[in-house]
């Protein structure tokens, strides 16, 4: 064995978006262009002798070769040990996990989340810090800056290492532990949740259908739920992680899980639903017949966190990303608890939990977590509901009709237009932009215009700006229209458009989502010029 100096030459475009690089794996396939991205992830850490690395991944399409290239780099850079998932499977909030529990220097989790995966998919690469969130704008923006101007990487020549066996070996001086990808997450899983009370509740007839989307979460679900819960054989489906998860979008929204979707619509469907996506780190929650949006879940949550153990001290604080809906600002009102508006991007959250200022986090796109761990967390979501149903025996939809009468309901979806040309996506931001002085104290309808801006944000607990995060139309009366290009996609543009409208009264408790909304939808068109500048008469996807 020794070390190799490959000389090499940058590639353009080597910027990490809110969760790391993206590109499809025909770019990531080409020689050099992971290595030129982990040496300069490795060359902005600095010295890391002696330090641990965790690193795994969704197990999608070329995930198994670079869980080898960067084990050999690794070695390279001085490593004393580097913690891998059997078979280079970790789910996201596994990564976290383990990161924190081992007091490992950071991670690199494998993943493009719930992108398409296979052959002509999509594959990613993160770097996640030792608190075991992602890395925050100052490192990726290094890192960027190192790959413009990298001209050489350093790799072991040794033999590729058997990952599929659980014990350690050796690479140059550095130790590899191929570990259990299960264990040190359910143990904290068992920490936060009454298991015995879940574990009753399947004892008593309740039955459950999860989707794994034949991704990363489906070992985790299948050992916890029908492992150690005693959820019956099958609970679990689609529930084997596949390099193209199955041919489908492991993206878990009423579109992309029809096949849970319509389980659940059966007259003689399971009491509870619920998926996960490509990673892990995202979940959907369903009942029979009705479906719970993200933002909901959230607010209901947090309204209960106190039924679960590792939450009975209460919250300190709730944070949500700005598109995700309301509800949970009035919970927090009622706690009597700050509720923190960040932009989109888990990493922005890491700061108000490690800063004790948060202990439930929230995004519309199917994402919930907490203080347990610095990334958001599908099958966390999930238990935590089930704890729910456990103590007060209520079903999924009394415990959110219940909310409602409560706190009201804040009706919500986000229109996608996917794979919109850039620079089109572009010149629609920028023509908002250029409305946003004039639209205050416009008559739109049946609303009128209480402000509109272009989101900024400043982080409470260390001072950093980010600005352009969103624009902003907000009705007098709390409705909400969000214009927001997303930076996950590896395909031209994504524009989403949120619409948001407030209920209290409990009459009005029941329409259906796009009916109540449809008033905000043809705002949205006419504010925003949507058909002409995209050419496209409907959203790709709605949820």
């Amino acid at each position: 064995m020794s070390i190799q100096i490959v000389a090499t030459k940058p590639f353009p475009g080597q910027r990490p978006g809110t969760s790391g690089l993206r590109k499809k794996v025909s770019v990531f396939q080409q020689p050099s262009y992971l290595e030129n991205f982990v040496q300069s992830v490795f060359d902005t850490l600095g010295d890391c002798a002696g330090k641990t690395l965790v690193l795994g991944g969704d197990g999608r399409y070329h995930n198994r070769e670079a869980v080898q290239t960067i084990l050999h780099m690794a070695a390279a850079h001085g490593f004393a040990r580097v913690l891998v998932g059997q078979g280079g499977i970790l789910s996201t909030p596994a990564v976290s996990c383990v990161i924190r529990k081992h007091g490992a220097l950071g991670g690199i989790v494998l993943s493009a989340s719930h992108n398409p995966g296979g052959p002509d998919g999509d594959f990613g690469i993160k770097y996640n810090i030792a608190a075991g969130g992602p890395a925050p704008e100052s490192v990726t923006e290094a890192v960027f800056h190192r790959t413009e101007s990298i001209s050489l990487y350093r790799i072991s020549d040794a033999a590729a290492i058997d990952i599929d066996r659980i014990g350690t070996s050796r690479i140059e001086q550095m130790d590899v532990e191929v570990i259990d990808p299960v264990a040190d997450y359910a143990e904290l899983m068992q920490r936060l949740f009454d298991f015995d009370a879940i574990k009753a509740l399947f004892g008593s007839g309740f039955r459950m259908c999860f989707d794994g989307m034949h991704a990363v979460s489906g070992p985790y679900a299948k050992a916890i739920l029908e492992g150690m819960l005693g959820a019956p054989a099958g609970t679990v489906i689609n529930g084997v992680p596949l390099e193209d998860f199955g041919g489908h979008h492991p993206d878990p929204n009423p579109v992309n899980a029809s096949q849970l979707i319509a389980v659940m619509a059966e007259d003689d469907a399971p009491d509870f639903g619920a998926a996960s996506d490509g990673d892990g780190d995202r979940n959907m929650i369903v009942a029979r017949k009705f479906e719970v949006t993200p933002s909901d879940s959230l607010a209901v949550l947090a309204a209960n966190a106190t039924l679960a153990p590792g939450y009975r001290a209460g919250l300190k604080g709730i944070a949500r990303s700005m598109p995700t809906s309301r509800a949970a600002d009035r919970v927090a009102e009622a706690l009597g608890i700050p509720c923190y508006e960040t932009p989109t991007g888990w990493k922005f959250f890491g700061t108000l939990l490690d800063a004790g200022k948060a202990t439930l986090c929230g995004e519309e796109s199917y994402g919930t977590g907490s203080d347990h761990i610095r990334e958001k967390d599908g099958l966390w979501a999930v238990l935590f509901w089930l704890n729910l149903l456990a103590v007060t025996g209520k079903s999924v939809q009394q415990l959110v009709d219940e909310h409602w009468a409560r706190f009201g309901r804040n009706y919500y979806s986000r229109h996608d237009y996917e794979a919109v040309a850039s620079e089109a996506a572009n010149e629609l931001m920028a023509s908002l932009r250029i409305k946003l002085p004039t639209l205050a104290g416009q008559d739109l309808g049946h609303y009128v215009v209480d402000f509109a801006d272009d989101f900024e944000y400043t982080d409470p607990v260390d001072g950093s700006v980010a600005t352009q995060q969103g624009i902003r139309i907000v009705m007098t009366n709390g409705s909400r229209i969000v214009f927001r290009l997303s930076g996950t996609g590896t395909e031209g543009a994504t524009l989403r458009v949120y619409l948001e409208r407030y209920e209290a009264d409990p009459t009005y408790h029941h329409l259906l989502t796009q009916q109540a909304l449809a008033a905000l939808i043809l705002i949205a068109e006419q504010v925003g010029g949507i058909t002409g500048w995209t050419g496209r008469a409907r959203p790709t996807v709605i949820t």
